[in-house]
């Protein structure tokens, strides 16, 4: 039977022996480098020693000769210099200094002090020609001498290194030729075992992904390699049938997506990544009396709409539109209608925009009606408005001419009976503005407005109230804040609702924060408490007219509805957040 290796077992010696080989080399060069630092280190500081020695030894011989040259030498101080001289010497020589020539400047001492005691006038004796002389240059000559030697020593030190740095750059050559050669009979064997068949079977993939399924497979050695080989056959052939089967199955799913598209009530465009129409279903062509020839133009062309190519290049971004968009308004078969449309991105679950879609919807009978309803209200307000002046002013002079006492029947009659008038006259007003808002009636001052004093004036009006529950009222602004054109006295309005809303709606010792800062082009102010907060489905209604859902009652509903029309006016945009038992915020986005 014949053995075979496998081929991860066969890599895995051929690059194990390569390790090993480089590891070796490199723990021979880490063992030469650190064995010639310490003999080095060692040489250095035995040298450093026997200099440092040296040195003591010359200064205290200078101070010897001083005392000698002296007519009057000190004796006692003599004496302890030459003690001090023999002990530093007899310290170096325990401390192993025999090689650095201490024991002949320990000789050539003592023959120095020797001469020194037979001398009778030692200051006039130390000539060269006289013995004290002779046997002082004789000590003098042997500190050189021991300095000298060190010196050596420690070039001959360097030449020892030198040779052997030499003998490991050698070494470690030769074992970087010899993973060279491992590697390259390594790298060449793999090549030609596996390299060529793992090109033919690439070349076969390619072959698969443009949709050929028919390829030719190579034949290879190893076993491994064999049945990748194999394996490789077998996912093409079953990718040839699963091909043959999901053809159908696509051909049905696409007529079934045809069939919803086509099902919808509403108009619906599809809009690829470029800005074109790639689909526009039943519905959509007899809303816009289209056929399929508009297929295939950019939107903004089709619809003669220049402006949505700007809304259009928003949503294929993968963003969304501000606000709403006006209506479309289109002649058909002599008819106008009107339509509403919403633009929203598709994109793959990974990320990338695959193009959008526009939903048209017939809104002509809507905005008749609704105009219909404005109208009414309009006039409707207007109607009720005289005849309740004139019961406000007749209420008043009934209560100027009849008095009750306090705390009784009669007067707490009157005082619910003046309440709900200026309820009832707080109600029309609020129908009448509401009205004009929606009618295009109401004209804005406009005028540069400084945004620290809109808070501040807003502060200052509500503080009262918000102190009589215990209420924090903070104003907190990123600043520097630019100024904005807006109408200030409009503006007052819709932050006095917001915080009447958010004082009635915050409970005692509750936080109420005034909040600006910029972004972009946009000023952000917000007001945000810490009250019950609204439920999320019904936070989608929450601006529309008559509609009280999820708080306190009170009122109208028509607070939330002509703020959101005040602030639409001035060109920007209003919204709600809001976390059931954690507050909420109101927010204004006003453009700079």
């Amino acid at each position: 039977m014949k053995w075979t290796m496998k081929l991860r077992t066969r890599m895995f010696l051929s690059i194990s022996a390569l390790i090993t080989v480089a590891l070796l080399g490199l723990f021979l060069g880490l063992v030469s480098v650190v064995q010639m630092a310490s003999v080095q280190e060692r040489l250095l500081s035995d040298t450093r020693h026997v200099l440092e020695l040296g040195v003591k030894l010359r200064q205290n011989l200078g101070e010897q000769l001083s005392q000698i040259l002296d007519e009057s030498p000190n004796r006692e101080s003599l004496g302890d210099l030459q003690t001090q001289f023999q002990q530093l010497v007899d310290q170096g020589l325990q401390e192993g200094g025999e090689r650095s020539g201490l024991e002949q400047i320990r000789s050539s001492y003592l023959s120095f002090i020797e001469a020194y005691r037979q001398s009778t006038t030692p200051s006039r004796e130390m000539g060269l020609e006289q013995p004290l002389g002779m046997a002082f240059d004789g000590v003098r000559r042997s500190l050189i001498a021991s300095s000298n030697k060190a010196l050596d020593e420690i070039d001959r030190s360097e030449e020892r290194n030198h040779d052997q740095a030499w003998l490991v750059g050698g070494v470690l050559g030769l074992m970087g030729l010899a993973v060279l050669v491992l590697g390259f009979i390594t790298a060449h064997s793999i090549a030609r075992r596996f390299g060529l068949p793992i090109e033919a079977l690439a070349r076969a993939a390619d072959q698969v992904g443009r949709g050929n399924f028919d390829v030719t497979l190579p034949i290879a050695q190893g076993s491994e390699m064999h049945q990748l080989t194999r394996r490789f056959g077998l996912m093409a052939d079953a990718l040839r049938k699963h091909q043959a089967t999901n053809i159908d199955e696509l051909l049905a799913g696409q007529q079934r997506l045809q069939a919803v598209l086509d099902s919808i009530d509403d108009g619906l465009l599809i809009i690829d990544p470029q800005g074109c129409l790639a689909h526009l279903n039943p519905v959509a062509q007899r809303q816009l009396g289209w056929d399929s020839s508009r297929i295939g133009t950019p939107l903004e062309e089709a619809l003669e709409r220049p402006e949505l190519q700007q809304q259009l290049r928003q949503v294929l971004r993968g963003g969304n539109l501000d606000r709403p968009p006006d209506d479309l308004s289109f002649e058909v078969d002599e008819d106008t209608r009107l339509l509403s449309y919403s633009l929203t991105p598709v994109s793959h679950p990974q990320g990338p925009i695959l193009g959008a879609v526009m939903v048209l919807r017939d809104v002509t009978e809507q905005r008749a009606f609704e105009r219909v309803r404005s109208e009414f209200v309009l006039r409707a307000s207007h109607e009720l408005r005289t005849p309740i002046t004139g019961m406000h002013m007749a209420f008043g002079l009934f209560r100027e001419r009849i008095k009750f006492p306090a705390n009784t029947r009669e007067s707490d009659l009157l005082d619910t009976i003046g309440e709900e008038m200026q309820r009832l006259t707080q109600l029309i007003n609020d129908l009448l503005n509401f009205s004009r808002y929606q009618n295009g009636l109401q004209k804005l001052d406009v005028a540069p407005c400084d945004v620290e004093t809109l808070l501040a004036r807003a502060h200052e009006r509500f503080a009262a109230s918000a102190s009589e529950k215990r209420i924090e009222l903070v104003i907190d602004m990123e600043l520097p804040l630019p100024r904005i054109q807006a109408d200030v006295g409009q503006l007052d309005r819709v932050l006095d609702n917001l915080l009447h809303n958010a004082i009635r709606h915050t409970p005692s010792d509750g936080h109420i924060r005034l909040h600006a800062r910029r972004h972009a082009e946009r000023v952000i102010i917000s007001v945000e408490d810490s009250g019950e907060g609204i439920a999320y489905g019904q936070q989608g209604r929450i601006f529309e007219p008559f509609v009280q859902v999820g708080r306190k009652k009170g009122g109208a509903g028509l607070g939330l509805a002509l703020c959101k029309e005040i602030v639409q006016l001035h060109g920007g945009r209003m919204g709600v957040f809001s976390r059931p038992g954690q507050g909420t915020q109101f927010y204004m986005a006003l453009p700079v």
